[in-house]
């Protein structure tokens, strides 16, 4: 077989399967055969995505070994493996200081062509820095989850995230429900969950929220119940109104991690004075993960794949691919879909 099935992003709304020949490898990399590709949210950031069109997205990836040209001896072809598409030096100043995802390197690494394809080229890079063989017999669905749970892995580091804690999650969908799950089976001592839709709430309460709260009276029934706020919150969500309220609920000595993003030239305004002088608050960021984070994501759901399972709700083959786009445009329509080439 030299054809290689690849689902190819133009648009939202425009995403089509073409036909391209199977990776070639060189010496240190692999070549894998996708199992597992989940649609992240990111994916359907048209801002982000549609200026680089045409392109072969996916980065949430599982599959089997097919050719090995690294020193890597232990991926032998059949090897269920996890892999990521961004991955540091290792060597920089940035990553021996644990800011890994601040690499330059890892800003400019990838795939070829992408996840959304039945073969991917794995570069030596990756290889060595962000290819890790699954130990245990959980499916590669569930596998596949290894990078964006690696991504909240950090994000809960950089927060300093405690048992004792109260942690609000603020946009409950994708990515706010990994938050949720990883919370919940650290045994964060309160959990609660904020969206604008309702059944984004039901799913939080379903996966471990112990309150649920609409945006528009977040900030009224928080006062009730946390007088002096809340210790730790993730913002899981673009919106700017979503971030002010996050301001206005953090408990003083809290931390506030944004984990989305403004628009690109959209701005917040920050309570400098109340925020940092009187309250002492810390506002942080987290992007990506590094080899750490994926391996700990990795043992997570080797451990507990039964949190997880749930969580997958649509499994496709690629050429649903623009049903999987349709899916995840549409709030409560689905959770994570996961493409199977």
């Amino acid at each position: 077989m030299t054809e290689n099935t690849v689902a190819v992003y133009y648009s939202n709304k425009d995403v089509r399967l073409e036909k391209r020949p199977i990776p070639s490898i060189r010496d240190g990399e692999i070549l894998i055969r996708v199992h597992a590709s989940g649609l992240c949210g990111s994916d359907i950031l048209e801002w982000y995505r549609k200026p680089r069109a045409p392109f072969v997205p996916g980065h949430e990836v599982s599959g089997e070994v097919v050719e090995n040209r690294s020193p890597r001896k232990e991926l032998k072809p059949g090897t269920l493996v996890v892999t990521t598409h961004h991955v540091p030096c290792l060597t920089c100043r940035f990553c021996t200081t644990g800011r890994e995802t601040a690499c330059e390197t890892l800003r400019n690494t990838s795939f070829d062509p992408g996840g959304f394809a039945e073969y991917i080229r794995i570069p030596a890079l990756n290889v060595l820095h962000g290819t890790f063989p699954v130990e245990t017999n959980i499916p590669p669905e569930v596998a596949c989850l290894t990078e964006p749970l690696g991504c909240v892995v950090r994000a809960h580091r950089k927060m300093g995230l405690h048992p004792r804690d109260t942690f609000l999650v603020i946009g409950s969908g994708v990515s706010g429900l990994l938050h949720i799950i990883l919370s919940r089976l650290r045994g964060i001592e309160w959990i609660g969950a904020c969206d604008v839709v309702k059944e984004r709430l039901n799913q939080a309460k379903a996966f471990g929220a112990h309150d649920v709260f609409f945006a528009q009276t977040l900030e009224q029934e928080l006062q009730k119940k946390f007088p002096q706020g809340v210790d730790k919150i993730a913002v899981c969500t673009g919106s700017k109104h979503a971030m002010t309220s996050a301001l206005n609920v953090l408990a003083p000595g809290g931390t506030l991690l944004f984990f989305a993003s403004l628009m690109p030239g959209d701005h917040l305004k920050v309570p400098v004075h109340d925020i940092f002088w009187r309250h002492q608050g810390t506002l942080t960021s987290s992007y990506g993960a590094g080899p750490s984070d994926m391996k700990e994501a990795l043992e997570v759901l080797e451990h507990s794949p039964e949190a997880f399972l749930p969580y997958i709700t649509h499994k496709l083959p690629l050429h649903d691919i623009q049903k999987g786009f349709e899916l995840m445009l549409e709030p409560g329509q689905a959770l994570k879909i996961i493409f199977q080439p």
